[in-house]
């Protein structure tokens, strides 16, 4: 999957499959996670949010089946 840089003080790259519903975030600290059944308006929520620390933090972490990848 194609990740794109983000601006961010936790993470350095954000991906997104719509087709099958895959998020996948590479941390700064190391460490790329895939995060299953992910809907696509979380992620339009997400990738425009303030902050995308807190919104891992709040909506994401624990809440989506995952898998470290790396």
């Amino acid at each position: 999957m194609q990740r794109h840089p983000v601006h961010s003080s936790v993470l350095e790259s954000v991906g997104y499959d719509a087709g099958t519903k895959i998020l996948e975030l590479e941390f700064r600290e190391g460490g790329v996670w895939d995060y299953f059944d992910f809907p696509k308006l979380t992620y339009h929520r997400f990738i425009k949010a303030e902050s995308l620390g807190k919104f891992f933090v709040k909506r994401i972490k624990g809440k989506y089946p995952e898998i470290r990848i790396k």
